[in-house]
């Protein structure tokens, strides 16, 4: 499988400076949709599927994991892409960093009806749910729930992280929660789009080397078309 990785940054000289407002809004939300648009302009073809990873690294600066080469765009500057293809071993220690977006299929109750699906859910928002009296959180206590939600974040982060290594061919030596926040988008036509953001830094050991790789081209998680699931990594 090959793969290439990209480093790519918006050209705020030329005549993409006058569209650096829509191209890179302040805004996180407006930026996280006009950053994915932006990306696909470097994987231009009729009905095509999107095989690349992205990952915005701020001030109009992104890293992307793909299938395809990128094609250069006037938006950007000259694209830097190299052949990804680490030499692992069993064993080998690395560092990393992953913007996550961390999911669950939690069981939905029987009906008469029958059985209905099993309902999606963000990890971290759902252990909020469950923590003991947050569904009914008075407004004297509402500056309590952002210290308890990155409590919660930490230990179901590692909970979630742990599982994907598990079958994603790495072990998990430690995690740490960096943020985690909560994104919404418009989309024409698709109403609004609502999903939990977890950026994590860490270590771990490959266990087998070639699933990994595989891991990583695929991505971690959901989200992956809006910036969510390019884990980079580092030798320790």
């Amino acid at each position: 499988m090959t793969l290439y990785l990209t480093r790519a940054a918006l050209d705020r000289e030329a005549r993409a400076a006058a569209l650096a407002p829509l191209l890179d809004p302040p805004d996180p939300d407006r930026a996280l949709d006009a950053h994915h648009r932006l990306i696909w302009t470097l994987f231009p073809g009729k009905n095509a599927v999107r095989d690349f990873l992205w990952r915005a690294d701020g001030r109009g600066r992104f890293f992307i994991l793909s299938r395809r080469e990128p094609v250069q765009s006037e938006l950007f500057r000259p694209l830097e892409t190299t052949d990804f293809s680490p030499r692992l071993a069993t064993g080998d220690r690395l560092g990393f960093v992953l913007r996550a977006n961390a999911t669950k299929d939690r069981r939905v109750p029987k009906t008469e009806c029958g059985r209905r699906p099993d309902r999606r859910v963000d990890v971290v928002m759902d252990a909020l749910h469950k923590a003991p009296g947050q569904s009914t959180l008075g407004s004297d206590r509402i500056s309590e729930r952002p210290s308890l939600r990155m409590k919660l974040a930490d230990k179901v982060a590692t909970h979630w992280l742990a599982a994907q290594g598990a079958r994603g061919g790495f072990t998990l030596e430690r995690v740490r929660v960096e943020d985690y926040s909560v994104r919404q988008l418009s989309r024409c036509g698709k109403g609004r789009i609502t999903f939990g953001m977890l950026d994590l830094t860490g270590s771990l050991s490959v266990a087998e080397p070639d699933t990994f790789v595989a891991t990583l081209g695929a991505g971690l998680g959901r989200a992956r078309a809006f910036g969510c699931g390019l884990m980079l990594i580092r030798r320790i």
